[in-house]
């Protein structure tokens, strides 16, 4: 339950809190004011009272989460987490949006003391909470004891007309409702304004009817500044546990407070600013700036200290839990340190495949059952295509209303939302959750692949079908740019392997991560296994982003570069252009340029400008390794409909061509 609410108190800081978002967006000249100032009493309710939070533990584990949906509006969170107690000072308000504060523009996971997630693209924290929501209940039946429960947060949004506006909310919210995420509360900041126009210019849907389809329960409240009624609401939906997510739409006037832009667009922008001095009168604040009353300061010390003690209370429980469960508390701390060992260990956990010609979609099945079977709290979801990506962790059971413990998610349908709901699990910090779908639907769901690079998610993607050789689904379904798109993202590492020892490396990589996504990008054709270069050196070639596969047999001639399926063509075209060729093999550009210069420079020796890449896809990437001398073998053009190898033989990947081309 939480504290007997001080209702002068809350109203108090609420305007307070209304002013330091003025000050610091005036300061800046830059800056979104009209949700900092239309939900200052959600903000007072929640971080005055309801949340259950310990500021000076901003990383405990059963902490309720916040998340700002509409990140935009970051002073909102910003001033609300100085006030609570939390790490952020009014220097560091003063310094909004200033290179190197704790106060950027949208709020960025790792930068900020109690910011939970990343927030810009709206609709993302939507998908976010639903995956923090999925988190809380998976951690609690893999750790809770009926002696001990150690987990029982909510996960919370605010969330505006534009995050609702964006499919990405819909898709979420279906998954939630389905899922049956009682512990997920939404308060949605109704204020009939996005940047352009009223929303009636955008949309006549019924929220209330489209959620409750969704099988939400849904409360409206006619005044979102009513105190009490947030209040009340917010602790309904924490004890009502029906198997039903809660949004409450809180009706609010944007810019409130600014006589001058309130309830219009001009609240969005910074443009209310320039009425500071006259919004403080209003407002019962005094004209200095960043004001905060000694009695304001008084009530979030005591609340703080209240919080404190309950924080206390539940590591005593927390320590009587891990002595009584030493297993299950090992586990939780390998969760929560992202240790899920080296790639080096992971990938001696995978046997070794010898001979085959399986496509890397099929021994990527493989090595992930044998990372997971070792790791408890691997985790894997796909968008409807389990059957084919290959990604459905045998014996790990399907998460669901019935078990919460299952530890495959089926997204259904629903790209975008897969990725925000893979950030959400990442930002809890517990699980290391991969998803799946054709690389070809990638795009639906870069966004959140984006997002989840900016802000060091420890993931990873599992994408397949990934070229041309798809074949006969024609070119909506065959990938030729997306391989490379993928590596125009910063802090994604992208991993095409081209055999099964290649691809038990990637796997292997893409779970011991720490610092950010990775990226698989898998075959649907089968691939023979190279069989003249050793697994090892297969294996750890892959975990250092390229590598010699094949060495020359006398003077260094030329260099063939291959990744992927195009590793066999490269190697046959190696044996009849002779003695002289060497073939290296680049799974990953990223992690190769993360190599030592003499590491490189040992696979790549600058004395040989005689090369020429392969890769059946987009060749603008390749040019950095062949040089203007060398030569690239791609396709960039759109593929068609027929057999795969029809294709491919139509793009030039093949053996003969290689050789002409090297020769040439």
């Amino acid at each position: 339950m939480t504290i007997t609410p001080d209702i002068p108190a809350l109203s108090r800081a609420a305007n307070e809190a209304r002013g330091l978002a003025l000050d610091a967006i005036a300061g800046c000249k830059s800056g979104h004011l009209g949700l900092p100032l239309g939900t200052a009493e959600i903000g007072a309710a929640l971080f005055g009272n309801a949340l259950k939070i310990a500021p000076k533990h901003p990383k405990w584990i059963n902490r309720d989460r916040f998340v700002l949906s509409a990140g935009h509006g970051s002073m909102f969170v910003y001033a609300w987490l100085h006030l609570a107690g939390f790490d952020i000072s009014l220097d560091d308000l003063k310094a909004f949006r200033s290179r190197g504060s704790l106060t950027p523009g949208h709020p960025e996971f790792g930068d900020t003391p109690g910011v939970e997630a990343t927030t810009g693209p709206l609709g993302q924290g939507i998908g976010n909470i639903v995956g923090m929501a999925i988190s809380e209940k998976m951690a609690a039946a893999r750790f809770n004891t009926p002696e001990h429960k150690i987990f029982d947060h909510v996960v919370v949004g605010l969330c505006g007309d534009g995050c609702l506006q964006e499919g990405i909310s819909y898709e979420a919210a279906a998954i939630a409702g389905r899922l049956g995420l009682d512990n997920l509360i939404l308060f949605y900041d109704s204020n009939a304004i996005t940047l352009d126009a009223p929303t009636e210019k955008t949309q006549n849907e019924n929220t209330v009817d489209r959620f409750q389809a969704a099988n939400w329960d849904v409360w409206e409240l006619e005044d979102g500044h009513n105190i009490i009624e947030v209040l009340s609401s917010f602790e309904r939906a924490r004890e009502h546990r029906n198997g039903r997510p809660k949004l409450i739409i809180c009706k609010t006037t944007i810019g409130r407070g600014v006589s001058e832009v309130e309830g219009t667009t001009k609240a969005h922008g910074e443009g209310g600013a320039k009425f500071a001095a006259d919004a403080h009168k209003r407002l019962g604040l005094p004209e200095s700036a960043f004001y905060v009353s000694v009695e304001t300061r008084e009530y979030f010390a005591g609340l703080c200290a209240r919080r404190e003690a309950k924080y206390n209370a539940w590591t005593e429980t927390f320590e009587a839990w891990k002595l009584a469960n030493p297993e299950l508390a090992k586990l939780l701390e390998k969760g929560v340190n992202h240790n899920h060992g080296n790639a080096e260990e992971l990938s001696a956990i995978i046997p070794v495949f010898g001979e085959n010609k399986n496509a890397t979609r099929v021994s990527g099945e493989i090595s992930l059952n044998a990372l997971a079977k070792a790791d408890s709290l691997i985790l894997s979801g796909c968008a409807d295509l389990f059957s084919s990506v290959k990604t459905y962790i045998k014996d790990g059971g399907d998460f669901d209303t019935d078990n919460r413990a299952g530890r495959n998610i089926w997204f259904g349908i629903r790209e975008h939302a897969m990725g925000a709901i893979l950030n959400g699990i990442a930002y809890a910090g517990i699980f290391k959750p991969a998803g799946s779908t054709f690389l070809t639907f990638e795009d639906y769901m870069r966004p959140s692949v984006r997002v989840a690079a900016l802000a060091k998610l420890p993931l990873f993607y599992i994408f397949t079908h990934d070229s041309v050789a798809v074949g006969e689904d024609g070119p909506t379904h065959q990938p030729v740019e997306l391989v490379s798109s993928l590596r125009c993202i910063p802090n994604l590492d992208v991993i095409r392997p081209g055999d099964a020892e290649e691809t038990a490396a990637a796997y292997a990589y893409a779970v011991a991560r720490k610092d950010g996504p990775v990226a698989l990008c898998l075959s649907r054709q089968n691939i023979e296994s190279q069989e003249s270069i050793p697994a090892e050196t297969r294996r750890a070639g892959t975990l250092r982003g390229a590598y010699v596969a094949v060495k020359e047999q006398g003077a260094l001639e030329r260099i063939i570069l291959a990744s992927g399926s195009e590793l066999g063509i490269a190697v046959a075209a190696a044996r009849e252009l002779g003695a002289g060729t060497r073939v290296v093999s680049m799974p990953s550009m990223e992690i190769f340029e993360k190599q030592t210069p003499e590491y490189r420079e040992s696979v790549l020796p600058g004395s040989c400008k005689n090369r020429i890449a392969i890769e059946a896809g987009i060749t603008p990437f390749w040019w950095k390794y062949v040089g203007l001398e060398g030569k690239v073998i791609g396709t960039d053009s759109f593929g068609f409909s027929a057999p795969g190898n029809v294709v491919l033989e139509a793009c030039g990947i093949s053996v003969k061509n290689l050789v002409e081309k090297a020769k040439a």
